[in-house]
């Protein structure tokens, strides 16, 4: 099992609840995560329910047939960064980079984010 983001990964879900959401198939323009995610693999994520005030982004694990998407780790919310209890209605579920887990720099060329003047040292050690 790997971390892998990829751009252009969605699908939509009716799912309800707090538990793994169910794929519905890629969005028009958009692949699935079986074809950008893979099996058993996990991803950072994020669901709205359309129409809603309901979001989450969190990290996530595909079963083995990505059918399914198993919220392991919410980040952040519209429920106090707990997992939301999803109602009915559609769903957009996409692959996505939260801003908490990236690195960038600044306007001044500083880096910023997850580990910022450290990783950057290292970064540069490694290149």
């Amino acid at each position: 099992m790997a971390l892998v983001i990829n751009d252009r990964v969605k699908e939509t879900s009716t799912t309800t609840g707090v538990g793994a959401v169910a794929l519905g198939g890629a969005v028009t323009g958009f692949e699935t995560f079986a074809a950008g995610i893979g099996n058993s693999n996990t991803t950072y994520y994020a669901i709205f329910n359309q129409g809603t005030t309901q979001w989450e982004v969190g990290l996530g694990t595909l079963d083995g047939t990505s059918a399914n998407l198993t919220r392991t780790t919410p980040i952040s919310s519209s429920n106090s960064d707990a997992a939301v209890n999803f109602t009915s209605g559609t769903k957009d579920v996409f692959c996505t980079m939260p801003a908490s887990k990236s690195v960038y720099l600044d306007a001044s060329g500083n880096p910023v984010g997850a580990a910022s003047a450290g990783f950057a040292l290292a970064m540069a050690v490694a290149l």
